[in-house]
C-alpha cells in the first residue's frame, strides 16, 4: 500500500504538468471594463509611449541651458612615418617617430541669450625620438560667444524649449482626449454586447413562450378544437423562434470576441456582464454644456498651439533677412616646454607651468557681421507663406469653436430625446407584457386563433427590443456628451 502511495506522489507533479491551464473568466461591470482597457489596450499603451517621447524631448530641450562637461584623452598615440622637407639644396626626407599623449577638459555654460561661456584646459606631451626632444604645452582659455542678433531676432534655445513644451502639452492633451475616446469606445462595445446578451435572453424567452403556445395548440388539435393548419403554423413559428435564438447565440459569440480584443483580454477568456437596465434620469443644460466644452475641449488648445508654433516659424523666417552679428571674445594662458628626452617628465611639466605663469596672456575680441543683400525675394515669399499659415490656423481655431458649439447642442438635444423615448418605451414594455399574458390566456381558452397570438407575441418582442435599443442609445448619448465636453453630467463633476 505504501509503495502505491509513493508512486502516486511521484507521478502527481507529472499529471498536474499535463493538465491544461484554467480558462480565465471575467464578470465585468462597465467601470471594470474601462479600467481593464486603460491598462491593457493597445491604444493606451501606444499613447503612453508617445508621452514618454514628448517628456524626454522636453527634458533634452531644457538640458540645453545646463552646464556641459566634456573630456578628451589620447593615451597615448604612437606615429612612425617619413616626412618631406625642402631646403636650398633640394628635397630630403627624415623619419618621424613620435609618442603623443594629451588630455583636455571643456566646461560650457549655455546662455539664455543663445550664446555660451566656456572654459577649456588642455595638456599635450610629445616625445620626438628623431630629435630626442620632449615638448609639452599647457593651455587654458576662457571664451565668450554671443550672437547679438539673437537679442532682437530669433533665439534658437528659447524657441526650441518653447516648441518642446508645446509638443509635450499637445501629447498630454492627446492622451487625455484618447482616454475619453477609449471610455466611449468601451462603453459602446459594452452596451452592444449587453444588447446581444439581452437580445439573446429575449430570443430565449420568445422561444419558451412559443414552445408553450405550441404545446397548447398541439393539445387543442388532439382534442379537435383547432384546425390542422393552425397547429402546423404554430410548429412553423416554433422553428422560427428556435432559429432566431440560434442566430442570437452566434451574434453574441462574435460580439464577445470583439469586446475581448478591445479590452486586451485573452482570446479564450470567458466574459459575462454584470448590468441591469436601470438608469439615472439626467437633465443637461445645453448652454452650460457648450460653455464647458469651449473651455475644456482640447481641439481648441491644439489650434492655439499650432498658431504659437507658426508664430515661431514667422519669427525665424523674418530673422533670416536680419543682419547677423556675432561677438567672439577669449582670454588665454599658454605654457610651453622643450627639453631633452632624457630629462624627467616632471621637469618638463614644471617648466611648462613656469612658462605659463611667465608668458604674457593671449586675448582677442571680434565682432563679425553678415548682412543679406539680395536673395531674389525668396525670404520674403517664405515669410508671407508662414504668415498665411498662421492666419489659416487662427481661422481654423474660430471655426473649431463654432463646430464644437453646434456639436454639443445637437448632442444635448439628442440626449433629451433619447431620455423621453426611453421613458415612453419603458411603459410600452409593461403594457405589451400584460397584453401578451391576456392574449395567451384567451388563446388557451379558445377565444382567439394562433395568428392573433403570433401578432401579440411579435408586438411584445418588438417592444422589448425597442426598449433595449432606447436604453443603449440613452447611455451612449451620456458617454458621448462626456467625451465631447469633458464633464460627467450623470455625476455632476468635471473630468480632469
Amino acid at each position: 500500500m505504501k509503495r502505491i502511495l509513493y508512486l502516486f506522489a511521484a507521478f502527481l507533479p507529472a499529471l498536474a504538468w499535463g493538465q491544461a491551464p484554467p480558462v480565465p473568466s471575467y464578470s465585468l461591470t462597465l467601470e471594470e471594463s474601462i479600467a481593464i482597457a486603460k491598462g491593457q489596450s493597445y491604444t493606451m499603451k501606444s499613447l503612453e509611449q508617445d508621452l514618454i517621447v514628448a517628456q524626454n524631448n522636453l527634458k533634452a530641450s531644457l538640458g540645453q541651458l545646463r552646464t556641459s562637461v566634456s573630456m578628451n584623452l589620447t593615451i597615448p598615440q604612437y606615429t612612425e612615418t617619413v616626412r618631406e622637407w625642402e631646403d636650398e639644396s633640394g628635397i630630403s626626407f627624415f623619419p618621424v617617430k613620435t609618442l603623443r599623449a594629451s588630455t583636455g577638459l571643456t566646461i560650457t555654460q549655455p546662455l539664455p541669450t543663445d550664446g555660451s561661456i566656456s572654459v577649456s584646459s588642455g595638456l599635450v606631451a610629445i616625445n620626438d625620438y628623431y630629435t630626442d626632444r620632449r615638448s609639452s604645452t599647457l593651455n587654458t582659455r576662457i571664451r565668450l560667444l554671443q550672437p547679438i542678433d539673437a537679442l532682437y531676432g530669433y533665439n534658437n534655445i528659447r524657441s526650441s524649449i518653447k516648441r518642446a513644451r508645446l509638443d509635450y502639452e499637445r501629447s498630454t492633451k492627446n492622451i487625455k482626449r484618447e482616454d475619453l475616446n477609449l471610455v466611449y469606445s468601451v462603453s459602446n462595445a459594452y452596451y452592444r454586447l449587453l444588447s446581444q446578451e439581452k437580445g439573446t435572453e429575449i430570443a430565449r424567452m420568445n422561444l419558451e413562450r412559443q414552445n408553450e403556445a405550441y404545446e397548447i395548440s398541439k393539445n387543442k388539435y388532439a382534442a379537435g378544437l383547432i384546425r390542422e393548419v393552425e397547429a402546423l403554423q404554430m410548429e412553423v413559428d416554433l422553428a422560427d423562434a428556435q432559429n432566431s435564438y440560434d442566430m442570437a447565440l452566434q451574434d453574441l459569440g462574435s460580439s464577445r470576441n470583439t469586446f475581448k480584443q478591445l479590452l486586451g483580454l485573452e482570446s479564450n477568456a470567458e466574459v459575462t456582464l454584470r448590468a441591469d437596465l436601470r438608469y439615472q434620469t439626467v437633465t443637461v443644460d445645453a448652454d452650460k454644456a457648450v460653455a464647458i466644452a469651449i473651455s475644456k475641449r482640447l481641439e481648441i488648445r491644439e489650434r492655439e498651439i499650432q498658431v504659437e508654433l507658426q508664430r515661431l516659424n514667422v519669427r525665424q523666417r523674418k530673422a533670416q533677412r536680419m543682419p547677423k552679428i556675432s561677438l567672439d571674445a577669449y582670454y588665454e594662458r599658454t605654457g610651453i616646454s622643450n627639453l631633452d628626452i632624457s630629462d624627467p617628465f616632471n621637469s618638463t611639466m614644471s617648466n611648462t607651468w613656469t612658462d605659463l605663469r611667465r608668458r604674457p596672456s593671449n586675448y582677442g575680441v571680434g565682432i563679425v557681421m553678415t548682412v543679406p543683400i539680395f536673395d531674389w525675394g525668396r525670404n520674403k515669399a517664405n515669410v508671407v507663406a508662414a504668415e498665411a499659415s498662421m492666419k489659416q490656423n487662427k481661422m481654423s481655431r474660430d471655426e473649431e469653436v463654432r463646430t464644437i458649439e453646434t456639436e454639443v447642442r445637437n448632442l444635448a438635444a439628442s440626449q433629451k430625446s433619447a431620455l423621453a423615448r426611453l421613458q415612453l418605451l419603458e411603459k410600452s414594455v409593461v403594457i405589451a407584457e400584460k397584453s401578451f399574458a391576456i392574449t395567451l390566456q384567451r388563446f388557451s381558452d379558445g377565444d382567439i386563433d394562433s395568428q392573433a397570438l403570433a401578432l401579440e407575441r411579435n408586438r411584445l418582442n418588438a417592444a422589448q427590443k425597442s426598449h433595449l435599443e432606447a436604453f443603449i442609445s440613452y447611455q451612449l448619448s451620456l458617454a458621448d456628451l462626456m467625451r465631447k465636453t469633458f464633464y460627467d453630467f450623470a455625476n455632476d463633476r468635471a473630468i480632469e
